[in-house]
């Protein structure tokens, strides 16, 4: 049985990375982080050209209709080139919330712009530091008007929406869209590992919003969920490329006049990354299938993809500083900016231990049907 992408998921993987090679790597990701801009606009606005921020969106509200393989064809390009844009919020959080709950004029109003590029999107529903559950919101949504704070939240400074988790009179919780470029709405950039990826605090004083329909509760997990899987494929692409860096300097690094790469201490240690990265690959492919067919395993799929590309990602990316020796400790080095990337892509939907526990849950359910 082949579980490989199709022929033209696989040009779209060529195109993507030639494009990304000479418009989104290394070199890209230090400008921004060098620089005050929060993300590249430039890049962000090739994508949209190309149709990328509307991969999964239907065609008939302005997306390619690429569906959910596509869009993770072009995460594990994204991720492999640690691209400055703020992708994830946008597609796979604002873009998908509304897809699956937005009423059919939300959907008409905001997808067009969000594939286009015209606007970008978000998610806010932790408040304050911690993995993402249903009792940790307190944001309040009453009449119309949303009053609380979010924070961190993932490009929260960049963002001109957001589908906001809150609850209602009643105590239910809601999802609700939000412009934040309009009354109400304090933002303010927090401090992080990863400067190329803007994070935010955004406190809400009887902000419009307008609610999302369906059970917030269920929409906000099968959000998470669908985002596990799509970040798992950045995470497993940035995995890729610290491991391809590390192997490459070990086989033009030379010590006692061989290459660092024959002596076992640094194959041995590439060998672990490379089947951390194998079994990611693997978790995050079972993934894309539930996603892409609305398989009921998804939630079990998304718990795993998540935990083994957070697990490979780390992984790769301390060891491709420690096989780049003195020097993969400086400034200089690329390895810093994946190592980032890795601790950040690690917390932005809970930590490991948050989907860990989810994981055992959804085995142990599995088990006692």
């Amino acid at each position: 049985m082949n579980f490989d992408f199709s022929d033209e998921l696989n040009q779209l993987r060529d195109q993507a990375r030639r494009f990304l090679a000479e418009h989104g790597g290394p070199k890209q990701a230090r400008t921004v982080l060098e620089g005050a801009a929060p993300y590249d606009t430039a890049l962000w606005r090739e994508m949209a050209g190309m149709g990328w921020l509307g991969a999964a969106i239907a065609e008939a509200h302005g997306g390619a209709g690429l569906g959910h393989e596509g869009l993770c064809v072009l995460a594990e390009e994204i991720g492999r080139a640690g691209a400055p844009v703020p992708f994830s919020s946008s597609v796979y959080l604002a873009s998908e919330a509304i897809a699956l709950a937005g009423s059919p004029a939300q959907r008409a109003a905001h997808l067009p712009r969000l594939a286009a590029g015209e606007a970008i999107g978000t998610l806010a529903w932790t408040e304050g530091p911690g993995n993402p559950s249903e009792a940790g919101i307190a944001a309040r949504l009453e009449g119309g008007r949303l009053t609380g704070a979010k924070w961190p939240v993932p490009d929260g400074s960049i963002a001109d929406i957001a589908v906001v988790a809150a609850r209602d009179a009643a105590g239910a919780v809601v999802l609700a869209l939000v412009d934040l470029t309009g009354p109400g709405v304090t933002r303010e950039a927090l401090a992080s590992l990863d400067p190329t990826r803007d994070q935010a605090r955004i406190s809400f004083d009887r902000a419009p919003a307008e609610p999302l329909a369906g059970d917030g509760a269920a929409t906000l997990q099968a959000v998470l969920d669908r985002a596990a899987v799509l970040l798992a494929f950045e995470q497993v692409g940035g995995a890729t490329a610290c491991l391809e860096m590390a192997a490459d300097f070990a086989r033009q690094r030379y010590a006692f006049g061989r290459p660092i790469g024959s002596f076992q201490a640094i194959k041995h240690k590439l060998a672990d990354v490379y089947v951390a990265n194998e079994l990611a690959r693997s978790n995050a492919y079972y993934g894309c299938w539930a996603l892409a067919t609305g398989a009921a395993e998804l939630r079990l799929a998304a718990a795993a993809a998540r935990v083994s590309a957070t697990e490979a990602f780390h992984l790769a990316s301390k060891e491709n500083i420690q096989t780049h020796g003195g020097m993969g400790f400086t400034w200089a080095a690329d390895c810093h900016l994946f190592y980032r990337r890795a601790k950040l892509l690690g917390l932005c939907l809970g930590s490991a231990p948050f989907w860990k526990e989810r994981l055992v849950r959804e085995l142990e359910m599995r088990n006692a049907a």
